[in-house]
């Protein structure tokens, strides 16, 4: 037996440990976003929620109700977290100064999660059973999403407007969830038609983050080209909380496509969008979630003619009343403040929170809560429609196609290229 043949056994051997190492690696990333069965406080002693009277429910007193998010306000997607805060913060201020609801400030309270689902577990956790808030709001991401949605699902805590359109929070049976905005489907479906109808486009790739976020929005894409008998030509992955994405670049750049979605954050795309056009010069589409004010600032003039799903209107279109009301109350709450998209869609989840409790009246519970919103058919923030119903916990279905141009601003398009 010659030198090769008999290294080859030991080679065999080596590829199958590898790839079992990678099979386990994949499968405890995805066991850490699957493991958030419902837990008790964690500290072993009662909290002051589950100690709650009947009569004063958690979160509630004589003269307040208090909320709380969990969200990224440190690392690579803080902006998210930073500008979804900042929206509530002006919209309950906004409402505290006109006397509050039904004679009650609403206050917010915030924990840092890193954007990382173990961390919004524990935040959420904590928040139910120590800091006994009354609901949650304004959760920034999927995987963050899904592990935090299962604890307040559990105990049932409202779980109002979190920062994302995966599908699995958009499930009829989960009664404790309030969604806002349209869902990833939706948005990969106007991507999708828009390539295909105005730009005659077949070959599509997929740049998308490693976990339910990524999933959801690949999968969204997926099904939209298959609607159209189209397939992606190539799908390139990367790590959450991280811009190290020349790995996914290379097999997207491969694959020769005519554009390129993505499912990221803004850092991780502005890096992708840069090393792509050093050898090809494909449409960029983003999702919403990427935060395309962010996006536009980390490309500077580069940002020019990618185009980015929105979810709610021009931040700076002030003829529409729910913004003019938002301009109002940002510069109120933080006079230096500047309107941006993310920050908007925390408004209006404050806005939606404050109709919540508005249509309880004074007898608040967090039933109460969810069965007015669920039952309301349709609430109106000036203008804007959200509808629910028994079996549909999505507000809104609107979609808009936003390009970039070269000094940051947006603006929306009927067609590519018009």
């Amino acid at each position: 037996m010659n030198k090769t043949n008999s290294s080859e056994p030991r080679l065999h051997h080596l590829a199958i440990g590898l790839s079992l190492m990678a099979l386990i690696s994949v499968t405890a990333c995805q066991a850490s976003e699957d493991e958030v069965a419902p837990a008790a406080d964690q500290s072993g002693t009662p909290s002051q929620a589950t100690m709650d009277a009947p009569d004063q429910p958690p979160g509630i007193t004589d003269d307040s109700v208090l909320f709380g998010q969990s969200a990224a306000f440190t690392g690579p997607a803080q902006e998210l977290g930073i500008q979804m805060r900042l929206g509530i913060q002006a919209a309950f201020h906004e409402q505290n100064q006109a006397g509050g609801v039904h004679g009650r400030q609403i206050d917010l309270t915030t924990l840092d999660d890193f954007y990382e689902p173990d961390s919004a577990y524990s935040n959420t956790n904590s928040l139910i059973n120590r800091q006994g808030v009354f609901g949650l709001i304004g959760e920034v991401g999927t995987p963050t999403s899904r592990s935090a949605s299962r604890l307040a699902t559990y105990r049932g805590v409202p779980f109002v407007a979190p920062f994302t359109g995966a599908e699995l929070l958009r499930h009829a049976d989960l009664g404790s969830v309030v969604n806002l905005r349209a869902s990833y489907y939706q948005e990969t479906e106007k991507m999708v038609d828009h390539l295909t109808e105005d730009a005659g486009v077949t070959r599509v790739a997929v740049l998308y983050q490693n976990d339910s976020y990524g999933a959801a929005g690949f999968e969204g894409v997926r099904l939209a080209l298959e609607r159209r008998g189209l397939a992606p030509v190539a799908g390139g992955q990367y790590q959450r909380n991280t811009s190290a994405v020349k790995r996914a670049v290379l097999s997207i750049v491969r694959s020769e496509p005519e554009a390129v979605i993505m499912v990221s954050t803004y850092s991780s795309a502005a890096k992708a969008i840069e090393l792509i056009r050093e050898d090809i010069d494909p449409i960029f589409m983003a999702v919403s979630f990427v935060g395309s004010n962010a996006l536009a600032e980390e490309l500077g003039t580069g940002a020019e003619g990618v185009y980015v799903t929105q979810v709610v209107p021009l931040p700076g279109d002030t003829s529409l009343p729910v913004v003019s009301s938002y301009h109002t109350a940002l510069s109120a709450f933080d006079e230096d403040a500047v309107p941006g998209f993310v920050s908007l869609e925390g408004y209006l989840a404050g806005r939606l929170a404050i109709a919540g409790l508005d249509l309880c009246g004074r007898d608040l519970s967090r039933q109460c809560f969810l069965d007015a919103i669920r039952n309301a058919g349709s609430i109106d923030i000036e203008g804007m429609v959200l509808e629910y119903g028994p079996s549909d916990n999505q507000g809104s279905d609107a979609v808009f196609l936003t390009v970039l141009g070269s000094d940051g601003s947006h603006r929306i398009v009927e067609r590519l290229g018009g």
